[in-house]
């Protein structure tokens, strides 16, 4: 009898493999989105918190504003505890404030870009990620990626002053399996992981090593194989040798 593969556990969603939200400090996101109150308002909001978000590589800012609202907003560089921001179309680009994008000064630095107005920030989350404001035209402002990259978006998109927090974590290296242990653990990894070629022939396609096979990734599998055949490569879209 076979050992089920990682793929048919993962897939049945067990408690190993379910994301562990609880441990959440709660959902980091602008307001809900109000196109004529944004636009016309300007509302102040003092930083009182500055927390740790387990599996969120940067710090969370819990903001209070004026009317009594609270959110939560990943931090930008340099900001603190106490400090004021701006919320508003007519905000001032200060550290930390939220405008539309097409209110932005061309060459600022942003994160927590939206993609679209009201879904409350996709873009540059990461620690230390930014985008650069290029232009603005009728309705549409070009950002600028790190890789080069530009993207058009909608004007009315908004946007976090400043570059986000944590910048450098990745350069620093975990030395350790239990730091890659407990970072898996707040993210819902399964880890460690063992490659199908280490295993027996009977936990795994590629496994037993007594002889060369052509499983071990050589064959691809189609896109429609069930989870205990879709290992190694799978879904390509050519094979053979390239010519020309």
């Amino acid at each position: 009898m076979g050992k089920r593969l990682l793929v048919q556990r993962r897939g049945r969603g067990g408690s190993v493999f379910r994301h562990p939200g609880w441990k959440k400090v709660g959902k980091v996101r602008y307001k809900v989105y109000n196109e004529r109150e944004f636009a016309e308002k300007v509302i102040r909001g003092k930083v009182v918190e500055l927390l740790h978000d387990p599996g969120r590589g940067t710090p969370v800012a819990r903001i209070f504003f004026e009317d009594g609202t609270e959110m939560l907003n990943v931090a930008s560089e340099g900001l603190a505890v106490g400090n004021i921001i701006y919320y508003g179309g007519n905000a001032p680009p200060t550290l930390g404030s939220i405008l539309p994008i097409g209110k932005i000064p061309e060459g600022s630095y942003v994160c927590n870009v939206e993609l679209k107005p009201g879904d409350g920030g996709k873009i540059a989350r990461s620690s230390g990620t930014y985008a650069i404001v290029i232009t603005h035209t009728e309705g549409k402002t070009t950002i600028q990626f790190p890789s080069g990259k530009t993207k058009v978006l909608d004007s009315r998109c908004r946007a976090t002053i400043g570059i986000v927090a944590g910048g450098g974590r990745t350069e620093k290296p975990f030395l350790k399996a239990g730091k890659v242990y407990h970072l898996a653990r707040s993210k819902s990894w399964k880890y460690p992981t063992v490659r199908g070629k280490a295993m027996n022939a009977y936990a795994h396609p590629h496994g037993g090593g007594s002889h060369k096979s052509r499983r071990t990734g050589s064959t691809p599998k189609p896109r429609t194989a069930p989870p205990g055949q879709k290992v190694g490569h799978f879904a390509s879209r050519r094979t053979g040798r390239r010519k020309g």
